[in-house]
């Protein structure tokens, strides 16, 4: 689907529901929504994200989803059978995530521990490691099982899976993704 970057425009601030089911079992933490994503109404519709293709590739999934003309009932209810769920740590959608204040990361992490303690999920896992260091003030803090937890639940920190994150290549995204999928006790496709 085409869309103008004028009409992608009229979209910055603009949210989306997160994909939260019964049964949560791990939750994706994007930083926050891009514009096609939040005109697709489907988290990570922009075509270059690797998020679905690496979810595929580690196991958590059956099928490679497709989600850049939104994401249809039979992917987003077989995301949730897995027990996966998604939202944004800032919920209002920009072109680039370089585009978020320091503060709205910050009042972001607040939100999403609220958020984490409602939903229970046995692993929270955040999509960028840079994000996460200034949203939660850990200068330091490395990819993934975290020491600290949020809510009383495991923490993770996987690599955002943005076609910008080039130092993250599919097969890194997919093994840390999985890493975090079995710590959650989704038990991978073979």
């Amino acid at each position: 689907m085409s869309i103008s970057r004028a009409e992608l425009e009229a979209f910055r601030g603009a949210t989306l529901p997160d994909l939260i089911g019964p049964g949560l079992k791990l939750l994706f933490v994007g930083v926050n929504p891009g514009l096609r994503t939040v005109a697709m109404q489907a988290q990570f519709a922009f075509r270059g994200n690797r998020f679905y293709p690496a979810l595929f590739r580690a196991g958590i999934v059956d099928r490679l989803i497709d989600a850049s003309a939104g994401l249809d009932d039979a992917d987003r209810e077989h995301l949730l059978g897995r027990g996966v769920g998604i939202t944004s740590l800032v919920a209002g959608a920009t072109a680039r995530a370089d585009e978020l204040e320091d503060e709205e990361l910050v009042a972001g992490a607040a939100a999403l521990e609220v958020k984490v303690a409602q939903l229970q999920p046995a692993v929270t896992a955040i999509l960028g490691v840079t994000a996460y260091r200034v949203a939660f003030a850990r200068p330091r803090a490395a990819l993934g099982r975290q020491p600290e937890t949020i809510a009383g639940r495991q923490l993770w920190i996987v690599p955002n899976p943005s076609g910008r994150n080039a130092h993250a290549p599919l097969p890194v995204l997919a093994t840390t993704y999985r890493e975090a999928a079995v710590a959650a006790g989704i038990v991978p496709y073979s």
